[in-house]
């Protein structure tokens, strides 16, 4: 019994031993890991840190967690002290999203519409001068695709090559309300080589138009988008698709009509190829003085004003060469019937008659889009007419803009490309 009661005495006697000798270890440990007692952290508890990163950023747009968000959604954002910033958008598998930071540098664009009834990521990377990393992310969803959706369509289809006069003409199949257009317009962008200067004009509800602030430079490339697709375009509906044609500028072909000379004067860029005797309207019916475009070029057709005029001063007759350039009626044409009359006396209904040798001429040697002045008859060119944008001085295209205009900051310093043709393709349609 004592030597049982011996052992037990010897066995607490050790667990006390260790349970000293294990407090000695562990106050020692602690005392290590507060420091020595200069009052000074060790770094295990973070004294040798770095300080936060200086830059920093915020997404404003689409907001964390947002749903219904449009399609056309950009990824708007503001950093601080960043001298150097990344976007990136990614759907919930991972995959990129193409797009590119706008040059007011406060917007992401995607390059096209992104998908219906889908989660993205959005991180924006704020980098500073001190080399460090700042990021912010917002994941939202897309809303649903929307049943009412708006056509846009272009006049000009790819690789067509058009006159030097030539306006882009954007179509939307609903009138856009003036409240959404700065919107719509800040969506449409066009790139030129060589760069050149214009805007955008609101003919109509349903129709807008671009043209540079000179003519078209010769041989130019010219590359215009309408990132439409899911755009809010008010009232409920949407952009069906995004839009994007390319097209070519031809020659400097530019016809140049005096009604003092009776003649036309025709320069290639630059230097003048062809002086042609005309005949413009009679005073009852006198040809619009003003700034026009070659609409369409139809080699045979019949002009019928038996309906319109009656069958007392109505006719129906066959024409060759014929270019339209107003929507009332006013082509360049030729009309071998008054070639007695051409570079003397004015007797057509409004047209600017030409021989059939010069029509033919004129046929081969200009394209839609190509302009012509005429000068000097009894009636201006009402606006609207036909494709009358150069018919209005620069100041007065610029107020038909949705957006302020600003001047480019950089001066053209690119140079022209060389000539060559384009096949004109179906009517782009989005």
């Amino acid at each position: 019994m004592r030597a049982s009661q011996d052992q037990l005495i010897r066995q607490r006697w050790r667990r006390r031993v260790f349970a000293a000798g294990f407090l000695a270890v562990a106050l020692a440990f602690t005392a290590a890991c507060t420091g020595g007692g200069d009052g000074k952290p060790s770094s295990w508890h973070g004294g040798d840190e770095s300080p936060p990163p200086k830059a920093a950023a915020t997404i404003s747009e689409p907001a964390a967690d947002a749903k219904d968000v449009p399609a056309s959604t950009g990824i708007t954002f503001t950093t601080k002290d960043a001298v150097q910033t990344a976007v990136e958008l990614k759907d919930a598998a991972g995959k990129a999203v193409e797009g590119a930071v706008a040059p007011d540098g406060k917007t992401w664009q995607p390059a096209g519409a992104l998908a219906y009834g889908t989660s993205y990521t959005a991180t924006v990377t704020a980098t500073g001068d001190d080399g460090r990393p700042a990021t912010t992310t917002s994941t939202f969803t897309t809303m649903a695709k929307p049943a009412n959706q708006v056509r846009v369509s272009s006049f000009l289809g790819d690789n067509q090559v058009v006159g030097v006069g030539m306006p882009l003409i954007v179509k939307f199949s609903r009138g856009i309300p003036e409240d959404y257009r700065d919107d719509v317009q800040r969506r449409m962008t066009v790139t030129s080589t060589p760069a050149q200067e214009g805007i955008w004009h609101w003919v109509s509800p349903t129709e807008v138009r671009y043209r540079p602030k000179e003519f078209w430079k010769a041989n130019s490339k010219v590359s215009y988008r309408v990132q439409a697709g899911g755009l809010p375009m008010g009232e409920g509906w949407y952009g069906r698709a995004d839009l994007a044609v390319d097209v070519k500028i031809g020659p400097s072909v530019i016809m140049t009509v005096d009604n003092k000379t009776k003649r036309m004067t025709v320069t290639r860029n630059g230097a003048v190829i062809k002086t042609i005797p005309v005949s413009l309207g009679k005073k009852s019916t006198p040809s619009s003085s003003g700034t026009m475009v070659v609409i369409e070029k139809l080699r045979k057709t019949v002009f019928d004003t038996m309906e319109e005029l009656g069958p007392e001063e109505g006719y129906r007759t066959n024409i060759d060469f014929a270019q339209r350039l107003t929507w009332g009626g006013e082509f360049i044409h030729a009309a071998p019937w008054s070639e007695g009359q051409q570079g003397s006396v004015n007797v057509s209904h409004g047209c600017v008659n030409v021989s059939m040798a010069n029509g033919d001429w004129l046929f081969k040697n200009t394209q839609i889009g190509d302009p012509i002045t005429v000068k000097g008859t009894e009636r201006k060119l009402q606006n609207g007419n036909g494709w009358t944008d150069w018919n209005m001085s620069w100041d007065e295209y610029v107020k038909g803009s949705a957006l302020p205009y600003e001047p480019p900051a950089d001066p053209d310093t690119t140079p022209p490309t060389p000539d060559g043709a384009g096949t004109p393709s179906a009517t782009p349609t989005a």
